[in-house]
């Protein structure tokens, strides 16, 4: 399944015992379709409060004689107005909605105006130099140990991600910044966008950027931009072209 979702008013994807979240929503959804037990739906990744989708992909197992169209229509039928279910296929056996991915592509908004309608879905930043957004954003390409831009978990094996674009666009007011990459850590994309922020504000430099990429260390203290300006935007099951 694609799935699109505002995020505003959900706790992650990741199901939990008492707060409201993605996978815990569509598994109470989809439970009507088999007899009301439990259907386990597993995410290309797991989104962050107040993340927002508009390409997650989703695999879960169910035997239904519904076909495909009817049963996303059914789907969406029971699902609340903030989550919808955009495509419904069947696949291999052998599919894995996480590991089965090639890549991931997420968009991080900022908003320069003064428009409070865009605040559930666009850091409000002000005005930025777009030119010192896209330099810092270039040194991020290829492969590098993002340990200095992510949370720490020692139960990882390694850091490292190749990233294939990084780059920030305007679009009238709305800088959008636009990461693909085969795989993300956990807070990555805010962290690279925080400190991005911070350089084109002149409250760090792009030096310092440059080092954390270069010589990785963990529990850095960082810029963090806030969840609500970022979008997954696609993930990629094919090798590009």
């Amino acid at each position: 399944m694609i799935l699109q979702y505002d995020g505003s008013d959900f706790s992650g994807w990741q199901i939990q015992a008492k707060d409201r979240t993605v996978q815990g929503v569509l598994e109470t959804a989809l439970a009507r379709f088999n007899h009301g037990e439990g259907v386990r739906v597993t995410g290309s990744g797991r989104t962050d409060a107040g993340v927002h989708a508009l390409g997650q992909v989703a695999h879960f197992d169910l035997d239904t004689g519904l076909d495909p169209d009817s049963l996303l229509r059914a789907i969406n039928a029971n699902l609340p107005e903030d989550i919808r279910c955009r495509e419904l296929e069947v696949v291999d056996t052998d599919f894995h909605a996480r590991y089965s991915a090639k890549y991931r592509q997420y968009r991080y908004q900022c908003y320069t105006g003064s428009n409070i309608l865009f605040r559930n879905q666009a850091w409000l930043t002000g005005p930025l130099a777009s030119e010192d957004l896209n330099s810092s954003a270039a040194i991020v390409v290829g492969d590098h140990d993002f340990l200095s831009f992510a949370k720490w978990n020692p139960d990882l094996d390694h850091y490292r991600c190749r990233v294939d674009q990084s780059l920030w666009f305007e679009d009238n007011m709305m800088l959008i910044y636009r990461i693909v990459a085969n795989r993300f850590l956990h807070h990555m994309v805010r962290y690279l966008v925080g400190c991005m922020v911070a350089i084109a504000k002149n409250r760090f430099s792009i030096e310092e950027f440059s080092d954390l990429l270069y010589s990785p260390r963990k529990n850095v203290h960082l810029f963090k931009a806030p969840p609500q300006g970022l979008i997954l935007e696609k993930v990629t099951y094919e090798q590009p072209m």
